[in-house]
Order: structure tokens, then C-alpha cells, then sequence
């Protein structure tokens, strides 16, 4: 039986908020491409939105960096086993942050393109690294649940801010300075990305690295990372469904959810607005479907110390979800925009509680060798380069959906696609094995 947790140490506060500034800026990082996605192609190639072009640039946009994020990222679980968690999830920060800074000069499509790629392969990378260094620095289970859960709640918090920053950003640009000869939203909303590379610089001297790992390392009894061993008899069921199952998480997300900002501009009654106004409109339907995700990564962070059994937790979302996500997208261009709104925070509960769900359940069902490399498998291979893909998915749907225009076509898209992936995460789920106790296996 576990022993009482004593209070956070002011080291283990730092540790908690480096690691939640990093989940903050790496959906901060995620999010911002679906706001700023539509305005740079109309400057960058000139395409009117829903033609094929655009909608082809669109799917690479989204296609490409989470390729590129999930090779290099298993990559990065590699290196995490291998050279530490602290020093791989720093580094993986100052790569983010610096792609971000550098996109906002971009002076083509491919220049966007490439640096979205750095920035894409920055963010899987610092999520690995910062699920596995704080699992193993809070030994204690009911602690590094709650840890877990409520740092990772944080991710939404990114949402939020970018959310904010882009209606800020909107609205306030041409007060800025000019970026290329202009002031396009934009450009500033993917430079502001290098903000948590700024506090990281001052305190990662004092940043402490894994004991778990270091201990291993020390004594040399630390196995080396290899992926072949993910597929041996006593983990291949589980690195199997969780590879599925995330990719349905980051399906719906990106597939679904992530198209509302598309959607916003060609609705009735804000299709006629001027350019400023559609997207303060697209800033506050983002806004509130991030407020519903960090609901449902609080509510996750809340159960996850009260129901043991990790398939009920998961299947608390999973179930209204499954309904929720493809009726929103259904009726989306039939309903008022308030209507829009409200179904698009529920979705974003039940969509994004399941992204902490893995920060908690993943460190639970490896041990220390293969921790970073079995996490970084499921959530790159599985997440960031199959589910993100279903942006592109639906993309090249809409080009065959039914619909009297392209803001139609691109929701019933949208609608089909968040039912295929919520179905088969929900099938998936009876494969789900359970953790073998509380305690991390070594």
C-alpha cells in the first residue's frame, strides 16, 4: 500500500510547471494551424477556399508535420530512453519554439510547410519526454495521477490561449509592427509561439533529471530502448491497441473538431460579415471548444484517482462522444451559431479528456527501458502521423460530399469521419488491457 504523498517541494512545483507549459504550448502550437490556415493561403497561393487546390494545400499542411512529427517523435521516444528525459524535453521545446518564430517570416507555401514540420516534430517529441520524466519523479500513485492529470489539463489552457491570442492578434494587428510589408494576423499568431522557450532558458540548470532512469543509468542496468521489443508477446497487444486508439483520439480531434474554424466563415449570417469579424467569430467557436476541453481534462484528472479500471474511465467519454462529435458537424451549417458553439464545447469534453487519459494510462503499461519509446510509438505513430492525417481525410471528402456549398460539404465531411473514428475507438476499447497495479513497472 502506497504511503501518504507529502506536499510538492518547490523543485517539484517548477517541475509541475515546466511540464504543464509545455502541454500548454504544444496544443498551442497544434491549435493554431486550423485559425491561421484559411488567411495564409489566400496570401501565400492566392486559391479561393474550398477549391481543389486550396483544399490539397490544406490536407498537406495538416498531412506532412504529422508525418514528419511521427517519425521523428519515435525517434525522440528512442533518445528519451536512451539520453534522459530532461535534456530531450528541452531541447524539444527550443526546436518548437524556434519553428514557430521562423514560420511567421515565411515567404512561400513550402517555406510554411518545411517549418511547420520542425515545429510539428518539436511537439510530439517534448510530450513523450514530459509524460515519462514526470511519471517516474512522482513515484507515489495517487500523487502521479493527479499530477498527471491536472499538468496535462493544461494542454487546453493552450487552447485557450491561442484561441485568445488569434481574436487579439485580429483585432489589434495593424497596430503592430509590419511583418513582409503587412500586418496579417497570421504572422504574428505563429510567431508567438517562441514564448515558453523564454522562461525554459533561465531555469533548466535547476531542472533535476528522472531518478528512475538515472539510477538505471548509473548502475548499468538500464535495458536500451528498441522497438522490435514493443511487438514481443508481452507487450504487442497492448502497443497494438493503443496505436489504434489514439489514432481515433487525434481522428476526431483533427478530423472533426479542428475543421469548425473552416466551417465559422461560410455559415449564414457570418458569410456576409467583413474579414475582421469572421475570424473574432472563428476565435471565440475555438475559444469555447477549448473551454470544453479543459473541462473534460479536469473531469479526467478528477475520475482518474476514483475509477480504477481504466476502460470505464476512458469509456466516460468515449460513449456520449460518440454521438455528440458527428451530430455537432450533421447540423452544423442548419443551426444557429450559438447552437454551434454549445455543441462544440460538449465535443471538445468528451474529445480531448482522452488525450490526458494516455498521459496517465501509457507510463502504467511499460517499464523504465522502453517508457519513452512505447509512449512515443503509440502517440506518433498512432496520434500525431495516422489520426492528424484524418485532417486531410476530410479535406479530400468534402470534394465528394453532398451539399449546396463548400461550408456544407466540409461539415457532413467532418460529421463522417468523427462517427468512423468514434466507432472504432469505442470497438477497440474491449482490447484495452488493463494495468497490472498502481505502481509503474520497473
Amino acid at each position: 500500500m502506497s504511503q501518504p504523498a507529502a506536499r510538492l517541494t518547490p523543485v517539484q512545483w517548477v517541475i509541475c510547471g515546466v511540464a504543464a507549459l509545455g502541454f500548454a504550448f504544444d496544443v498551442y502550437e497544434l491549435l493554431m494551424l486550423p485559425l491561421i490556415v484559411r488567411p495564409a493561403l489566400l496570401e501565400l497561393i492566392g486559391a479561393a477556399p474550398g477549391t481543389p487546390d486550396f483544399n490539397l494545400w490544406v490536407g498537406l499542411l495538416f498531412f506532412v508535420p504529422a508525418v514528419a512529427g511521427g517519425g521523428f517523435g519515435l525517434l525522440g521516444g528512442y533518445l528519451t530512453d536512451l539520453f534522459g528525459r530532461r535534456r530531450v524535453l528541452v531541447w524539444s521545446i527550443l526546436l518548437y519554439a524556434g519553428s514557430a518564430l521562423a514560420a511567421g517570416f515565411s515567404t512561400s507555401i513550402e517555406m510554411l510547410l518545411v517549418l511547420r514540420c520542425t515545429t510539428f516534430i518539436g511537439v510530439v517529441v517534448e510530450f513523450v519526454a514530459a509524460v515519462a520524466w514526470l511519471a517516474e519523479l512522482f513515484p507515489v500513485p495517487k500523487r502521479r495521477e493527479a499530477v498527471l492529470g491536472y499538468t496535462q489539463a493544461f494542454s487546453s489552457i493552450g487552447g485557450l490561449l491561442v484561441s485568445g491570442a488569434y481574436f487579439f492578434i485580429v483585432t489589434y494587428a495593424e497596430s503592430l509592427p509590419e511583418i513582409r510589408g503587412g500586418h496579417e494576423p497570421w504572422r504574428y499568431t505563429l510567431m508567438s509561439g517562441v514564448v515558453p522557450a523564454l522562461p525554459l532558458i533561465v531555469i533548466r540548470p535547476f531542472l533535476p533529471e528522472s531518478p528512475t532512469w538515472y539510477a538505471k543509468k548509473m548502475a548499468g542496468t538500464l535495458k536500451r530502448p528498441s522497438i522490435a521489443e514493443l511487438f514481443r508477446p508481452e507487450f504487442r497487444r497492448t502497443t497494438i491497441v493503443t496505436t489504434i486508439m489514439f489514432a481515433c483520439a487525434y481522428g476526431a480531434a483533427f478530423g472533426a473538431l479542428q475543421q469548425a474554424p473552416r466551417i465559422v466563415p461560410g455559415l449564414e449570417g457570418i458569410a456576409d460579415l467583413a474579414r475582421t469579424q469572421q475570424e473574432q467569430a472563428v476565435g471565440t467557436v475555438q475559444f469555447l471548444q477549448e473551454m470544453g476541453g479543459l473541462t473534460g481534462r479536469l473531469l479526467l484528472a478528477f475520475f482518474a484517482v476514483r475509477i480504477v479500471a481504466r476502460r470505464r474511465l476512458l469509456r466516460l467519454f468515449q460513449t456520449p462522444g460518440l454521438f455528440v462529435v458527428p451530430l455537432v458537424f450533421l447540423f452544423a451549417t442548419t443551426t444557429s451559431l450559438p447552437v454551434l458553439q454549445f455543441g462544440l464545447f460538449l465535443a471538445g469534453v468528451c474529445t480531448v479528456a482522452q488525450f490526458s487519459f494516455w498521459g496517465n494510462y501509457l507510463p502504467r503499461v511499460f517499464p523504465t527501458h522502453l517508457r519513452g519509446t512505447g509512449e512515443s510509438f503509440a502517440a506518433n505513430i498512432g496520434g500525431r502521423m495516422i489520426g492528424t492525417s484524418f485532417a486531410m481525410v476530410t479535406t479530400q471528402l468534402t470534394n465528394v460530399m453532398p451539399g449546396e456549398n463548400p461550408t456544407e460539404q466540409l461539415a457532413y465531411a467532418a460529421a463522417a469521419v468523427g462517427l468512423l473514428v468514434y466507432a472504432a475507438g469505442f470497438t477497440a476499447s474491449f482490447w484495452l488491457p488493463e494495468p497490472q497495479g498502481e505502481e509503474l513497472p520497473e
